[in-house]
């Protein structure tokens, strides 16, 4: 009997231990191949953010977007857009640009030259696409060359001496015995100084006197004219910025009210009434401006992309306006234009 029990024990204790590592093993199991798979979060779409001086809507990010889409970018695929506008504002500029930076976006494109300057100081690593079609980018040192931009900007560039000597070629031109030019400018915009400079140097190339008519505000633009009335000033040269470009209706209402013969720097002028516009190809630029998006996203560095110069130019002459200001277009000047607004 004793040895029965002994034999029945073992077999026990055989059992018990092989249920335990019978256990044991599905224990491993259960902790090493039964186990949940690590979910992956989706990559991050790139985010291309645009700061912007004046109000939306504006052609200019429709025409950076277009240039994305003939890319193959699509919103909300393998691209997403932030949106920053000053709505005429300058000074939010900066503002703008921090909540922008904060965002951590792959790129920045400016739109308008007045955000370029609140961009580069918001940000040293960001890289910045730009078009400057109101400044001299190596000039006012945005970039150390057009073919060696260094550090974190480049883009295109769309204005040169060349140009605004055109602009008032054209007026002289246009307006037979001119002798006395007002520039509309903002004195407040950043990085316009040199434009200045540059139209000053043309006035006197041209032999013109050339008359500062300064407007800080939009309540500053009745005025402006008046003084141009009472300085006798016989044209205009209008340099865009945020505030003036905002108000472009009420300048070219002002510029008719005055019979002032006015020459303004993009088509958005002309278009709401304005006499006419000599400049680079404004939207043209700025669809290219995907160009730099495109090659950033996939790697490039904005110091080693060379910035382009504008190749086309646009005269428009608006022939409703000029009769409003009972002034005759020479035919010289008309075989010039590449667009006729009758």
């Amino acid at each position: 009997m004793g040895a029965i029990r002994t034999r029945k024990a073992a077999v026990s204790r055989r059992r018990f231990l092989q249920g335990s590592v019978a256990v044991a093993g599905l224990s491993l199991l259960a902790g090493c191949s039964i186990q949940s798979p690590q979910v992956q979060a989706p990559p991050r779409v790139p985010l291309v953010a645009m700061l912007a001086g004046v109000a939306a809507p504006t052609p200019r990010v429709e025409a950076v977007q277009r240039g994305l889409r003939e890319l193959g970018y699509v919103e909300g695929q393998n691209v997403a857009f932030d949106y920053r506008y000053a709505d005429g504002k300058e000074e939010r500029l900066p503002e703008l640009a921090a909540e922008v930076v904060a965002l951590n976006p792959q790129v920045i494109v400016t739109i308008n030259s007045a955000a370029i300057r609140p961009a580069k100081s918001a940000t040293t690593t960001i890289p910045i696409v730009m078009v400057a079609d109101n400044a001299d980018p190596v000039a006012v040192g945005y970039i150390a060359s057009l073919a060696h931009p260094g550090g974190n900007v480049t883009g295109l560039t769309g204005l040169s001496p060349a140009v605004t000597q055109k602009r008032l070629q054209l007026l002289k031109e246009t307006v037979t015995g001119v002798s006395r030019v007002g520039m509309l400018r903002n004195p407040a915009s950043q990085d316009r100084d040199v434009l200045w400079s540059e139209t000053e140097s043309a006035a006197r190339t041209l032999g013109l006197e050339l008359r500062a008519l300064d407007v800080r505000t939009a309540d500053d633009l009745e005025g402006a004219f008046d003084l141009a009335t009472r300085e006798q000033i016989q044209a205009m040269v209008v340099v865009r910025d945020p505030l003036v470009t905002t108000n472009r209706q009420r300048i070219a209402d002002l510029a008719a009210r005055h019979r002032v013969p006015a020459m303004y720097a993009s088509p958005e002028f002309v278009a709401v009434g304005g006499l006419m516009t000599y400049g680079s190809d404004t939207l043209e630029m700025y669809q290219r401006t995907a160009v730099y998006v495109d090659k950033i996203l996939r790697g490039a560095k904005p110091a080693d992309l060379p910035v382009e110069q504008a190749e086309h130019f646009e005269f428009t002459i608006n022939l409703k306006a000029a009769n409003g200001l009972g002034l005759s277009i020479p035919q010289s000047v008309l075989l010039r234009a590449t667009e006729v607004i009758h």
